[in-house]
């Protein structure tokens, strides 16, 4: 079999933010966000990844397809490994195969170990086939529903685990799916527009969308570029997706917020609160315009209830009339039901499978 490394290999595709000067440095490609990973189009009989990974307390994950069907799932072990993708096919037949990193960053969950690369591929026999440009580019912004939480599991399940979440399972992913476009997903569970679920000022996504990806901590991931400027020329999206608002709404009924020099925050049910809600929305669409010149935003909500979308949907509207740039909109999306429950009390497949409907038929009519 040919082993070589993932930077020498043609005709890949690297999915999801990552800095390529410090990955071609350190000769491994960082699986930063949720559904990073690689595509690749292949002839040979045999293909094994390369891996190289750590954790503490939440292990990484990934999942595999090829040609469009699941085949594997499963966590990455520490150090570096190899992983059998598949051995045994028809040699000259093509395999179209994605891999994707199943788990959200998990550094600000408490684990500064979390991390996953690959260094590089082995294989048997064949060639890598050029890949054929994608109709569209997508950047999906979201909480624990574009990360995929509770996607797997029992009903009942409630555990804070790694193995209960499934980015590749998520209405982003699917969404994409039905457009067939290359995406990337920036999301971190319970985070929100100004606060967490649990009133954390510090985590408001939109403080963190410029560096590449600040949310994965410690040495490795420091050094691999996550910490840095991301470059937004290199990668322009046609949308960006938000879907954020859930957890600011849930802060709502959440006490306060006590910062270790005695700071407190804490968000309301009162008009003045929602109006603060409502302009940073603003803000961070007007970030994204900046960040993003000629790509179409949409505001996604309401898969865990609408309390804020009169405020969602005027930030947009205000957006609109402020900028007079029309390329901006809102989509209300479908309310989970007892019947399209998931683990955790998310959102599961069928929730996330009407959502994703939704939002492909809307960026299809836009873009």
């Amino acid at each position: 079999m040919e082993t070589a490394n993932i930077f020498e290999i043609p005709n890949l595709r690297f999915l999801g933010r990552f800095h390529p000067q410090r990955a071609k440095e350190e000769g491994v490609l960082p699986l930063f966000w949720a559904c990073s990973g690689l595509e690749l189009r292949f002839t040979g009989s045999a293909l094994e990844i390369l891996l190289e990974a750590d954790y503490g307390r939440k292990e990484p994950w990934i999942a595999v397809e090829i040609n469009g069907a699941p085949v594997l799932r499963m966590p990455a072990g520490r150090g570096e490994s190899s992983v059998l993708l598949f051995q045994g096919m028809t040699a000259g037949t093509v395999k179209h195969v994605r891999l994707w990193k199943e788990t959200q960053p998990m550094g600000q969950d408490g684990d500064s170990r979390h991390r996953l690369g690959i260094r590089g591929l082995r294989w048997r026999g064949g060639a890598f086939l050029p890949l054929p440009e994608p109709p569209y580019r997508l950047e999906l912004i979201g909480d624990s529903l574009t990360s995929g939480e509770g996607l797997v599991g029992a009903r009942e399940e409630a555990s804070w685990s790694s193995v209960l979440l499934s980015a590749s399972q998520g209405w982003a992913k699917m969404a994409a799916g039905l457009l067939g476009a290359e995406f990337r997903l920036i999301s971190q569970s319970g985070w929100g527009i100004r606060s967490g679920w649990d009133n954390t000022p510090h985590h408001a996504l939109p403080d963190w969308y410029d560096p590449v990806c600040a949310t994965a901590s410690g040495e490795w991931n420091r050094r691999l570029g996550a910490q840095e400027p991301n470059d937004f020329t290199a990668w322009q999206p046609d949308a960006v997706v938000v879907n954020l608002g859930a957890n600011d709404a849930n802060a709502m009924g959440i006490s306060a917020w006590h910062g270790p020099d005695g700071t407190r925050f804490k968000q309301e049910d009162t008009p003045a609160c929602r109006r603060l809600i409502e302009n940073a929305a603003l803000a961070f669409l007007h970030k994204l315009r900046r960040r993003n010149p000629q790509a179409s935003l949409v505001w996604a909500y309401g898969m865990t209830g609408d309390t804020l979308r009169p405020q969602l949907e005027s930030a947009v509207e205000r957006f609109r009339e402020e900028t007079g740039d029309q390329r901006a909109y809102y989509l209300a999306l479908p309310a989970v039901t007892a019947s399209t429950m998931g683990s955790r009390r998310h959102p599961g497949i069928p929730c996330h499978q009407e959502a994703a409907v939704l939002a492909a038929s809307l960026l299809r009519e836009i873009l």
